[in-house]
């Protein structure tokens, strides 16, 4: 399916971006725009087109779920190595929409209480409800790629983990969520000038991390972890959709289209008056 608002996109952007059996993720450019032919000019343009009928879809997911009994959802799951564009993401795509309609969730590191529980504990208590998009800022494939890396489990338990993972997002997307993975793909040298200008800016100070130079040490173990995981839990109802993202530009644009098949996959209507609106409005003139 290819979303209605992306005129000016070759070919199916969610086939060009799907994980698929024999993908590598080594072999993505991430400086490509898969499908998309037109510059940076024009794809602020398209964005603000897009942003429109995504606003649009999303009320109407929301309308209904308020009158109508329905199960239907959206998760967009955000991963990516540090200063890849999540925010911007956030802020440029699902900013467009009314707030009323999100919940956005950032899965930081486990607390107390909840390293008593499975891993998938706290993620289950911040899904979204029917009629809302649900955003998650990192997940809980937190728990298969630092876990993983830094060696916060064994072995055997990251290994069940999978599995888990797996079964989780077949409940959820046979209870009507459409689960919707994105792995924003950037450079080691990108992140590095993304960095560095963060450093540049007193006003960006705040959004360095000293650790993430730390991480940086440890990107090919990374990247050998997120192959694992697309190899693992790309399935047919949830696949991974990889976005090159060294052009902030041109992930926000991927990501938007992606939601855009997800709603309009869901096809939400506006909701029925429940009352006689023309009876409506002869009392309303009378009043």
């Amino acid at each position: 399916m290819i979303a209605s608002s992306q005129k000016h996109w070759s070919g199916d952007v969610a086939e060009l971006l799907r994980v698929d059996d024999g993908f590598v993720l080594s072999d993505v450019d991430t400086r490509s725009t898969p499908g998309y032919e037109r510059d940076k000019l024009h794809a602020a343009d398209d964005l603000k087109s897009g942003a429109a009928q995504l606003d649009e879809y999303q009320e109407r997911l929301f309308a209904r779920s308020r009158v109508d009994a329905t199960e239907d959802a959206v998760l967009l799951v955000l991963q990516a190595m540090d200063s890849a564009g999540k925010g911007g993401i956030i802020r440029h795509v699902v900013g467009s929409v009314d707030p009323q309609g999100v919940v956005l969730w950032a899965f930081k590191k486990p607390t107390p209480e909840e390293l008593e529980h499975d891993f998938l504990w706290r993620v289950e208590q911040r899904l979204p409800v029917p009629g809302l998009i649900g955003v998650f800022d990192r997940s809980h494939y937190e728990d298969v790629l630092i876990g993983r890396v830094r060696e916060l489990a064994p072995a055997e338990e990251i290994e069940r983990r999978y599995g888990a993972i797996n079964d989780f997002e077949k409940r959820l997307t046979d209870s009507g969520t459409r689960v919707v993975k994105v792995m924003l793909h950037i450079s080691p040298d990108e992140q590095k000038k993304r960095l560095m200008a963060r450093l540049d800016r007193p006003d960006k100070h705040w959004k360095y991390n000293p650790g993430d130079v730390d991480e940086r040490e440890l990107w090919p173990a990374y990247m050998k972890a997120y192959q694992t995981v697309f190899e693992r839990t790309s399935t047919e109802h949830a696949p991974w959709y990889v976005i090159p993202a060294d052009r902030k530009w041109y992930a926000r644009l991927a990501v938007q289209h992606l939601l855009l098949e997800a709603l309009e996959d869901i096809d939400p209507q506006w909701p029925a008056a429940t009352f006689d609106v023309e009876a409506e409005k002869k009392r309303l003139a009378a009043s």
